[in-house]
Formats: structure tokens, C-alpha cells, sequence
């Protein structure tokens, strides 16, 4: 079911991404005050860099390969590397399948005792993380003049387009 739930994640970042490539280029690596995160590509970027955090790193004790969204120069190349995510959640999801609930030990920048954590959790916080900053993401073109698509989960008549 995880599998089939990051699949609607995936149709939904599809069409963001086909609105990021009606950007001007500069735009989408225009920096905006008043964000954490100061582009979208950089907020693109963050939230890769996420999934690489918790579900590598933390999950599976992989080595963490932290995305420079100064070397990605546009909507395509954010693209090729949400297509590594893409590996990657399916890689987690495959050794976990047989207990989300399993319980993963490690550790978290901001403290120093070890967290423990399940793989529903690491999965449900990339995921939910993902949809927050795409709020952001959107909110940010709206202050450059644009009128984004509507960002929700997208209904299977949508996707239909992405097919």
C-alpha cells in the first residue's frame, strides 16, 4: 500500500514540476525573502535532500549523497534527481516491507542521545515534508506573478494526463 500511496506522491510532483518548467529560468532560481529556503530550486533540492537523510542515512545506513542545487540548473536536472529518489523510496519501502513498524535506531543532528524510529515514520515524514514545501514552492511563484496549478492530491482523472 506504501508503494501505491508514494505513486500519488509522484503523479502530484509531476505536475509541479510541469509548472516549474513554465517558469522563467530565472525564476526558478530566483531567491525569495522571507523563505528558509531561498529558491524554489533550492527548496526542490532540500526536499531530495531529505528523502536521501532519512531514508538512506537513517534508514538504511547508506552513505548520504547531499544534492548542491547550485550544480542543478533547471526543472529537467531536479527532475533526473527526484528520479534517484524515486529508487531510493522504492529501495526502502522493498526492505522494510515486511514491517514498517520496525523500530530503526540512529542518530539526528539536533540531539545527542539516539532516536528510534519506525520505517512508516521515516517514510510518512519525507513524504508529508515533501507536500509542506511544495506549499512553499507554490506560495513563491505566486510572489513572481504566477497563477500555479492547483498542487493537491491529484484524483485519477488527473493523472490520466501524466500517463
Amino acid at each position: 500500500m506504501l508503494k501505491q500511496q508514494y505513486e500519488l506522491v509522484r503523479y502530484t510532483r509531476e505536475n509541479l514540476f510541469s509548472f516549474c518548467e513554465q517558469l522563467a529560468a530565472e525564476d526558478y532560481t530566483r531567491e525569495v525573502d522571507g523563505f528558509g529556503w531561498a529558491s524554489i530550486r533550492t527548496l526542490h533540492a532540500h526536499v531530495a535532500d531529505c528523502y536521501q537523510s532519512w531514508l538512506a542515512h537513517f534508514g538504511l545506513k547508506k552513505k548520504r549523497e547531499k544534492l548542491n542545487p547550485e550544480k542543478i540548473s533547471d526543472v529537467a536536472d531536479m527532475r533526473k534527481q527526484f528520479l534517484k529518489m524515486d529508487q531510493l523510496v522504492l529501495e526502502f519501502l522493498n526492505y522494510y516491507q515486511a514491517d514498517y513498524l520496525q523500530k530503526i535506531s540512529g542518530t539526528v543532528p539536533w540531539q545527542e542521545e539516539q532516536e528510534q524510529l519506525s520505517a512508516l515514520w521515516l517514510f510518512t515524514h519525507t513524504v508529508t515534508h515533501e507536500f509542506h514545501h511544495k506549499g512553499q514552492i507554490v506560495s513563491m511563484a505566486r510572489q513572481f506573478g504566477y497563477i500555479p496549478v492547483d498542487t493537491d492530491l491529484l484524483t485519477p482523472s488527473d493523472m490520466e494526463k501524466y500517463v
